[in-house]
């Protein structure tokens, strides 16, 4: 049995099923799925136990693992069509493609018990096929398929350990899962261990490392990598030319296996050697992406969720009339709140930060341009805006591929010299990756604009994994001389402000947005408080509304819900009042003189506890001889998935808001 959350007992691993039946298909576990209220049935799956063995497919096994390959891969189209309905993203491509490989391993799995029966997966964003595995193995009905991604439904955007039904993993970030898995191969010497991959998993650094570990002690860890030619933003061959995924794990020592990915016969009988071939082996399966759905087949646009349009034409092609009628059928959600002290319209922060880089860099000549500045993606460029600046600027644009460590270093590297600095753009996830790297480029004196989207929890469906909730781990240089800046500002407005005033200081600047939208910060007067001849003031916390009786102190995102809440309480008639603090590292000897006579002051944000704003904006007080009544509140609790909902659950709403404050005063 896995272990749940609560427990915290260790999880055993898995063992193989058992009960076989005679030529190897049965129905999974013997047990029947049952169609419930999924249009697609899927209790038309048959297992097929494969012997690692055997030379070739059975004629009975090929057609009957074709007949799955299609049933799988028309519910995945499905149910994360279903979530792209209801507004919560996912990912089709991904698990689409993979599922011929994953069927002939789970048929190696069930049909010796050589192989560790977990079907280990580098790219967490393929959670569908999990999922899907999870039903058809018996552990959920059908039609919990129908709430992937939904808040509190237990299928978040990643796969987590224990969290749902059948997954024995945690994926944690893309192409970061080979060397925990070779640890694993170490502790269960004498089993196969499968581990499904990608030619944009190994553009990371760590599964060089992993390769070269694996190599050099024989560990029996078998590839399965999904050499669709996409990633995010475009085709590896295209903006890293040169790097030959065969060629690299060949030059690391692994033995390789590579063929079509789409051809069944060829595919198993490379699996298969790969089981029987000693030590590590990559069995390289090339294919387009998504083969077989027009508009999507080969096109980076397919990594993403497929639109519920063109997933009901797929279907209704394949005959799944019934399925597609339903996709027709789903609301989307939305947050009903009206939040008091802001607009109703919404602006995203990650993508003006790219709009309002472009508008900087306009007012430098095509020489200056090319000589002072370069920018940096990491495969992410349409979520934080970077896109913007290399449709405008393509002379001075790298598009860099999923290497954020080399990537964040290139960046300053070329912002080594005075008056030149580098841009660079990933989500807040990622800045762990990069704490390193971060020290070695503010040792040498570098010139980085860093914009870290996805920070905070709002609107993370991809769950905990993908949480940017440790920030300030950028601000980890010593005191002296150091010009490190962490910056979130509130609204687009302030952003625009912000971004003008900084864009050429010297040293190490971070700026943050969401993945949500943020509205505009107003006024009492309605009028928005960033707006027209606002300055921005770098390390200056500013008063959004005053009060007598105490303060909540805030930024990012948790401000206009912390706006939200002190306004209606101060209709209760408690005089809170409510600082931004867009600087997030250093103090405001000013703002903390005034917030310290107070009878108590909240920090709310949406970054880790134990490592944001709140774990020293106390310790900044008492230095200062200031002790008002303290409270903090921030990220603490495994994420619940679904959108806005993450904010409630970590207890940053407003109305959660309001009762910290009314527990202070």
């Amino acid at each position: 049995m896995i272990s749940t959350r609560e427990s915290g007992a260790p999880a055993p691993i898995p063992l193989a099923g058992s009960g076989r039946d005679t030529g190897g298909i049965r129905s999974p576990r013997g047990l029947p799925v049952t169609r419930g209220s999924l249009p697609i049935d899927l209790g038309d799956y048959r297992v097929v136990e494969l012997d690692p063995g055997a030379e070739v497919l059975t004629p009975e096994q090929l057609d009957q693992l074709q007949r799955n390959i299609a049933l799988c891969r028309d519910a995945i189209v499905f149910f994360t069509a279903v979530a792209a309905a209801k507004g919560l993203g996912g990912h089709t491509g991904g698990p689409f493609d993979i599922v011929p490989e994953v069927l002939v391993a789970d048929g190696f799995m069930r049909g010796s018990d050589r192989i560790l029966p977990i079907h280990f997966d580098e790219a967490g964003h393929r959670v569908a096929i999990q999922y899907l595995l999870s039903v058809l193995h018996g552990h959920m009905e059908p039609e919990r398929l129908l709430h992937y991604r939904e808040a509190h439904a237990g299928l978040p955007g990643h796969p987590e350990r224990g969290f749902t039904p059948g997954v024995n993993f945690s994926s944690g970030r893309l192409g970061h899962l080979w060397p925990y898995v070779n640890g694993v191969a170490m502790a269960h010497p004498g089993r196969v261990l499968l581990v499904h991959g990608s030619d944009g998993c190994q553009q990371e650094g760590c599964d060089a490392e992993a390769a070269r570990l694996a190599v050099a002690h024989g560990l029996e860890v078998k590839l399965l990598l999904d050499a669709n030619d996409v990633t995010i933003s475009g085709h590896p061959s295209e903006y890293l030319p040169g790097f030959d995924l065969a060629q690299t794990l060949a030059g690391h020592g692994l033995a390789v296996e590579e063929g079509p990915g789409e051809d069944l016969a060829a595919l198993f009988a490379r699996m298969r050697k790969a089981i029987a071939t000693p030590g590590p082996v990559a069995v390289i399966n090339r294919r387009p992406m998504e083969p077989g759905i027009a508009g999507l087949e080969g096109s980076a646009k397919g990594h993403d969720v497929i639109a519920p349009d063109r997933a009901a034409a797929y279907l209704r092609e394949r005959g799944r009339d019934e399925a597609a009628a339903y996709l027709e059928t789903v609301p989307k959600g939305k947050e009903t709140r009206v939040f008091w002290g802001s607009s109703s319209d919404q602006t995203k922060n990650r993508d003006l930060f790219g709009r309002v880089v472009c508008a900087q860099l306009l007012k430098l000549g095509k020489e200056e341009l090319r000589s002072r500045v370069r920018a940096f993606d990491c495969d992410l460029e349409g979520s934080c805006g970077m896109h913007h600046i290399g449709k405008a600027f393509p002379e001075i644009y790298v598009r860099a591929g999923i290497m954020e460590r080399g990537n964040y270093s290139a960046a300053a590297g070329f912002g080594m010299q005075p008056g030149r600095q580098g841009i660079f753009g990933t989500f807040s996830a990622f800045l762990e990756m990069v704490v390193s790297e971060i020290t070695m480029a503010r040792l040498n004196e570098s010139n980085v604009l860093a914009h870290f989207s996805h920070a905070g929890v709002d609107w993370m469906a991809d769950n905990t994994c993908h949480f940017g909730i440790n920030n300030f781990f950028a601000a980890g240089g010593l005191a002296e001389g150091d010009t490190t800046r962490l910056y979130f500002p509130a609204d687009h407005h302030q952003l625009e402000a912000l971004l003008e005033r900084i864009f050429w200081d010297p040293g190490l600047r971070f700026v943050f947005s969401t993945r949500s939208g943020t509205p505009e910060i107003l006024r009492e007067d309605g009028a928005p408080l960033y707006g027209d001849g606002y300055r921005f003031e770098p390390g200056r916390d500013e008063a959004v509304r005053a009060g007598g009786a105490g303060y909540v102190v805030s930024y990012g995102e948790t401000l206009y819900r912390a706006l939200d809440a002190v306004e209606r309480l101060r209709t209760e008639g408690l005089d809170v009042g409510l600082v931004n603090k867009p600087t997030l590292n250093l103090p405001d000897e000013e703002m903390l003189a005034r917030v310290g006579k107070a009878a108590f002051v909240l920090v709310v944000e949406s970054q880790n506890r134990t490592t944001g704003l709140g774990s020293r904006f106390g310790t900044w007080l008492l230095e200062r001889g200031h002790a008002p009544r303290y409270g903090h509140l921030g990220t603490h609790r495994i994420g619940c998935g679904g959108l806005w909902e993450q904010m409630a659950h970590q207890g940053i709403d407003p109305d959660s808001i309001a009762d910290a404050v009314r527990s202070l005063a």
